[in-house]
């Protein structure tokens, strides 16, 4: 029967196909096969219907199993077993959950340098300028520790927390949520220079590695003055009770 030919040689040449990676153990791409079969099976269909007599005679025991009464049970077995058919082939062939190609790093890592309020930094070896007071004048570090606590209480408790914790009035409604500051494993483990970098640039200035879920974080730049990020830093630290780490760590 014309039918049965036209099957077969779709089979040979799907076996023909499939051969160097049985055989020799050097497989052509699924997605190469799909494309030279979907062609193949074109061409032998046009070659095999191409007078009104090869087409009547491949489609004839199709006509026949759809239209002929005499073979209702074959017809309704047959429409049975293809969806059931096709649920299989799906079901089988759909991939494993898989997580994302990139994950999302929380502590992305800065670049060499970094541009802000006109200048360029570098951020390795940058230190808090003020810092040094906290050893040569603690009235003056415990002041500028103040006036970072009132920068933060104006502008980042809304995401960051009234504690500090990533639990503030908008943090619900973020992903990824905001980071929180408590605890020896989140700034503790940080130099201040990289919060200088993130909080100057923000989600905007964030490499791909932060990515999917890109931080809502905006860039303060426009914002707060250098001296103010500096002293919120010195705030940030001094309320949780961490010490930043050193470029000697």
């Amino acid at each position: 029967m014309r039918l049965f030919k036209f099957i077969a040689i779709n089979l040979f040449f799907y076996a023909l196909l499939k051969a160097p990676g049985l055989l020799a153990g050097k497989p052509i791409p699924s997605s190469v096969i799909t494309m030279y079969m979907f062609f193949i099976v074109v061409t032998v269909l046009l070659v095999m219907t191409i007078t009104d007599e090869g087409a009547n005679e491949l489609f004839a025991p199709l006509r026949s199993l759809l239209e002929d009464p005499s073979r209702s049970l074959a017809r309704n077995i047959l429409f049975v077993l293809l969806p059931i058919g096709a649920a299989l082939s799906v079901y089988y062939s759909a991939a494993e959950p898989a997580p994302p190609f990139e994950l999302r790093s929380a502590h992305p890592a800065p670049p060499g340098a970094v541009r802000a309020y006109g200048k360029a930094y570098e951020l390795d070896g940058l230190e808090n300028p003020l810092r040094p007071l906290e050893r040569e004048d603690p009235a003056a570090f415990k002041e500028m520790v103040r006036e970072g606590g009132e920068v933060y209480f104006r502008n980042c408790l809304f995401c960051h927390g009234a504690k500090l914790d990533g639990r503030g009035h908008y943090a619900h409604a973020m992903d990824p949520l905001p980071m929180p500051f408590t605890g020896s494993d989140t700034i503790a483990q940080l130099k201040e220079s990289y919060l200088f970098w993130r909080i100057v640039r923000g989600g905007p200035g964030l490499p791909r590695e932060g990515g999917p879920n890109i931080s809502a974080m905006p860039a303060w730049e426009d914002e707060l003055t250098e001296e103010e990020v500096w002293k919120v830093i010195l705030f940030i630290y001094d309320y949780t009770g961490n010490r930043p780490r050193s470029w000697k760590d």
